[in-house]
């Protein structure tokens, strides 16, 4: 059995960061570059996540993926190493409780940093 911390580190984390390249550069018409020192990521982990070679195993809902465009947006205005820290749990927090987990890793175990996961 995985713990819920391995999933969401192996599978949803690179889904997010992919996620929130594509928001940085398609939606907002900044480079990849700029992506990378966004997310503290070399260039070339933002052209693998734009490109889909990570990261493009999840598929948000659109309430998932507004959460994250919503936290870009932060990210792109500027947030201290601990809000940056914050946001992510946030983020990965709402995707366990969006369903997602339990839709694609029933016998996963609760997360013990975050509590007891709900069920949808």
């Amino acid at each position: 059995m995985k713990t819920t911390c391995e999933i969401m580190v192996q599978r949803v984390l690179p889904a997010i960061r992919a996620e929130i390249a594509r928001v940085i550069i398609s939606e907002r018409g900044r480079t990849q570059q700029e992506a990378a020192e966004v997310l503290g990521l070399s260039r070339a982990a933002v052209s693998q996540y734009l490109s889909e070679k990570r990261g493009a195993e999840v598929d948000f809902s659109e309430d998932a993926q507004e959460e994250i465009r919503k936290f870009t947006l932060q990210l792109l205005i500027g947030l201290s190493p601990a809000e940056q820290v914050a946001g992510m749990c946030n983020i990965c927090k709402y995707v366990q409780m969006s369903g997602w987990l339990n839709k694609n890793e029933p016998d996963a175990g609760h997360c013990v940093l975050c509590g007891d996961r709900e069920t949808h």
